[in-house]
């Protein structure tokens, strides 16, 4: 066997051109940890981020990476060896995960290769219902509307907040998703509709029937209308764009709802909040390796969907975020690895 794999690696912080498509050490096993032979990789936000060096953040924030470095955080494909101590998978399973987030933010999660060592309690095994392209689409964007939505899964202090985030109950409210076709977005509305809410979706209307599939109960195109100048009395807005616009969203909820950004970071809206009576609330998605399995059923069902905007091969990461930056995504980003290029 050999101990050299292709992988897509950053020497230096910068644009697309950073991402180098080169040999690289294949991962050993550690305790705990099961070899995965990647066939597909899902894309995220924060694989952008690690490669402008976390620029968005506070200084303080910004971790310290050591290049060369793998970006990358989700995967689904087959397991290839089990450390002795790991029970509950074996080679030849098919399986998914989101590795090491946020602990490996700064570039130990290293998902953009042919092999990842993932943490065992961070796996779940595939959906059988789903192929692998569809499978790696889902962790990270799946796990952070479930976390925000349906259940928090951990018990690790909330770094931007002091409270723990607690999701609300969904039966009978009003939702309204921002960014609703996004890789988060188009989950969230998803999952509020399986728990039996009524969900505005805001998006581009090129999207208009993309989101209408997946159950959005009513459409605003704000590049016609703004959604804060037409709705009001609704219960909970998840804004899965963030940042500084989200306070926008404040006079659309009514007193006693919640306002849930994804990026919260540049959020200035707290004192409107209060006199409003609105709960703003978020938190930090975390590998949960149970909850992807708790997942599986609503994926193998189809009960929830990953939308993939566009597929290219693990060569074209560079391609692929670019796409990125173009912006409009409609669900998912995802890179393939070609059964011929596995070691």
């Amino acid at each position: 066997m050999t101990k050299i794999m292709k992988a897509v690696r950053l020497h230096a912080f910068g644009g697309p051109e950073q991402l180098i498509y080169e040999d690289a050490p294949k991962p050993a096993l550690k305790s705990g940890e099961v070899l995965v032979r990647v066939h597909a990789v899902g894309l995220n936000p924060p694989d952008w981020y690690l490669r402008e060096g976390y620029k968005m953040l506070p200084a303080e924030w910004q971790p310290k990476v050591s290049f060369p470095i793998v970006p990358g955080t989700d995967v689904s494909g087959v397991v290839d060896a089990v450390a002795d101590d790991v029970q509950g998978f074996a080679a030849g399973d098919e399986v998914y995960a989101m590795v090491r987030f946020p602990a490996g933010l700064a570039g130990k999660s290293s998902a953009y290769a042919e092999y990842v060592a993932v943490p065992a309690t961070e796996l779940a095994l595939k959906p059988s219902g789903i192929d692998h392209v569809h499978a790696a689409g889902a962790p990270m964007s799946v796990l952070t509307a479930w976390q925000f939505l349906i259940d928090l899964g951990h018990n690790e202090p909330n770094p931007l907040q002091p409270h723990q985030h607690e999701p609300v109950p969904l039966a009978g409210k009003t939702v309204l998703v921002n960014g609703a076709a996004g890789g988060v977005g188009h989950l969230v509305v998803q999952l509020a509709k399986w728990r039996e809410a009524r969900v505005i979706a805001v998006a581009s209307g090129i999207h208009e029937t993309f989101l209408r599939d997946l159950g959005a109960d009513d459409f605003i195109d704000y590049g016609k209308v703004k959604p804060e100048e037409v709705v009001g009395d609704v219960d909970l807005v998840v804004d899965a764009v963030g940042g500084p616009a989200t306070a926008r969203f404040l006079p659309t909820l009514k007193r006693g709802g919640a306002l849930y950004p994804i990026f919260p970071l540049g959020f200035d809206g707290s004192d409107e909040a209060k006199r409003r009576g609105v709960t703003v609330s978020t938190t930090q998605v975390r590998s949960n390796g149970a909850q992807l399995a708790e997942i599986v059923p609503l994926l193998d069902s189809g009960l929830i969907r990953v939308g993939v905007d566009s597929i290219f091969t693990l060569a074209e990461a560079r391609k692929a975020h670019e796409r990125a930056a173009a912006g409009h995504i409609r669900g998912k980003i995802v890179l393939t690895v070609a059964r011929g290029q596995l070691a």
